[in-house]
């Protein structure tokens, strides 16, 4: 309960501000990652972006397919996936802090029509608002790893996914286990730090949800506040097995 405040704590004033922060301040990789996916998402929800990587780049929605954004905040990644699936998907933003929410549905409402595939739930990663086997793409940016119940997100992530659907999500991950301190320090964990696990727990999570082909690669790296260890801002991929051969759409 401690985290859940401390991080909706963080993210609502990130909410009521004007300025981008980065989840892991300095050394970001959002900042250094090139972005190249398409036309401009609306300033107002760059503005409130807190990510530390680009999760799109990861895959590639096809027009009619669904993608749902984990801790989607202002709406930066919603807003560039809405052109991607076009007219017929849709782009369901999921976020537990209301003032992020509000700030993504008014966003969304200053541009008419031009989202109209795109909307924004209230509501925890870790229970999904969402119908099980619907979508076709989960993606997070750097969000996963302010959760104290990881189990849960990639368990709910297995649930709402299709078939043979995709996991794709920038996030935090550790080269080694960091000091005990750090863990229960609530500045460090809504910084997206103390939160955050090895590579090989991260993998190992993944498996145990369901999930196969199972990639973690590193996008940048860097020390932070006053522990002094390394984390790794990373995008990591997993797929939902198939009963079966996959019917054309």
């Amino acid at each position: 309960m401690e985290v859940r405040r401390a991080v909706k704590g963080r993210y609502a004033k990130i909410a009521a501000s004007s300025a981008s922060d980065c989840c892991a301040g300095e050394g970001c990789a959002d900042k250094s990652v090139p972005i190249s996916l398409g036309e401009a998402v609306p300033v107002e929800a760059s503005s409130a972006s807190a990510g530390c990587g680009s999760p799109l780049l990861l895959i590639a929605p096809r027009e009619g397919d669904v993608v749902v954004d984990l801790g989607s905040g202002g709406g930066i990644d919603v807003f560039r996936a809405s052109g991607m699936v076009g007219k017929n998907g849709r782009v369901l933003g999921v976020d537990a802090t209301p003032e992020m929410i509000w700030r993504a549905r008014e966003t969304k409402a200053k541009y008419g029509r031009k989202y109209a595939n795109a909307e924004f739930r209230l509501g925890e990663i870790e229970h999904l608002p969402i119908e099980s086997s619907t979508v076709d793409y989960v993606i997070s940016n750097c969000v996963i790893n302010l959760s104290p119940d990881k189990p849960a997100v990639f368990s709910e992530s297995f649930r709402v996914l299709k078939e043979g659907g995709t996991l794709a999500v920038a996030d935090v991950t550790l080269p080694s286990e960091i000091p005990e301190g750090a863990r229960k320090d609530m500045d460090s964990w809504s910084a997206c730090i103390a939160g955050a696990v090895t590579d090989s727990d991260y993998k190992k999570l993944l498996k145990r949800a369901g999930f196969k082909d199972i990639q973690v690669e590193h996008v940048s790296d860097s020390n932070i506040g006053k522990y002094l260890f390394r984390y790794h801002s990373s995008h990591i991929k997993a797929t939902k097995p198939t009963a079966g051969p996959l019917r054309p759409r």
